[in-house]
């Protein structure tokens, strides 16, 4: 059965346009979730915002972005003026320009989404231009604006549709240069290469298997049997005295009725 789309609107280039959607490339739908409950009664806990110095709940119309300047000091933005900052359509990816795929390093890489058309009258606009891009073997950059922020893209293409990475800003990477301080070109070492050689396997989704995942799914399993069945409810005693049978009572009803 097909996933419902996680988001739909269109893919632009110069003036081709094709309706596509997007779906995560990743899940954490397999993980085991734990809720938050109450030791004493058994319910569930649940959050919200509180005043920090009368300890009050604040509605949902009174919670307010603050950007602090001092001491309890803020500069107030409404969500209307930061969206009025945003990228003009929501709904619109349009590839601006393009760079070598080879030539974005993995560090700059967050999250994939797979790309493909949302209907049979943008397909073959998608396909031409997917078959450019790895026909020049291309990454196409545009901006997007998914989980409630804006995120620079990139484009590219894989099997028979593109996979869409969110990437980061520019400011939020640390240059690798100013934190491995080695030497540039090491001395080999012969066991170390023997032994690198000798751990060398082939690549398998397997091998990132999440061992403490499958621990606690064990853990879980055993504990849902030791735990002791609730008692059914014991059921309302059935009224003493005479039973009423109502078909009789009917029939007496009728009778009584003709004879007045």
């Amino acid at each position: 059965m097909a996933r419902p789309a996680f988001w739909r609107g269109y893919l632009k280039l110069s003036l081709v346009t094709a309706a596509v959607t997007l779906t995560p490339a990743t899940t954490e739908s397999r993980k085991v979730r734990f809720h938050i409950l109450n030791r004493a009664t058994g319910n569930r806990v649940t959050s919200r915002y509180v005043d920090s110095v009368t300890h009050r709940a604040v509605a949902d119309r009174n919670q307010v972005r603050g950007y602090p300047k001092g001491e309890d000091d803020y500069v107030l933005i409404e969500d209307e003026e930061i969206d009025a900052l945003g990228v003009e359509s929501t709904r619109t990816i349009d590839i601006d320009r393009f760079v070598p795929a080879d030539a974005i390093d993995w560090l700059w890489y967050e999250r994939p989404h797979f790309m493909m058309p949302a209907d049979k009258v943008g397909m073959e606009a998608f396909a031409v231009i997917r078959a450019a891009m790895e026909a020049k073997k291309v990454a196409g950059l545009s901006r997007l604006v998914l989980y409630g922020r804006e995120h620079p893209v990139a484009l590219e293409p894989c099997g028979k549709g593109i996979v869409v990475w969110t990437l980061h800003y520019a400011d939020e990477l640390r240059e690798a240069e100013h934190v491995f301080d080695v030497p540039k070109k090491p001395k080999k070492d012969a066991a170390m290469d023997k032994l690198v050689k000798a751990e060398q396997l082939d690549w398998a989704p397997s091998l990132l298997g999440d061992p403490v995942q499958h621990k606690i799914e064990k853990l879980l399993s055993a504990k849902t049997k030791k735990q002791k069945k609730k008692p059914a409810p014991k059921r309302a005693a059935a009224p003493s005295g005479k039973v009423i049978n109502l078909m009789d009572a009917l029939k007496k009803s009728l009778a009584s009725e003709k004879r007045g």
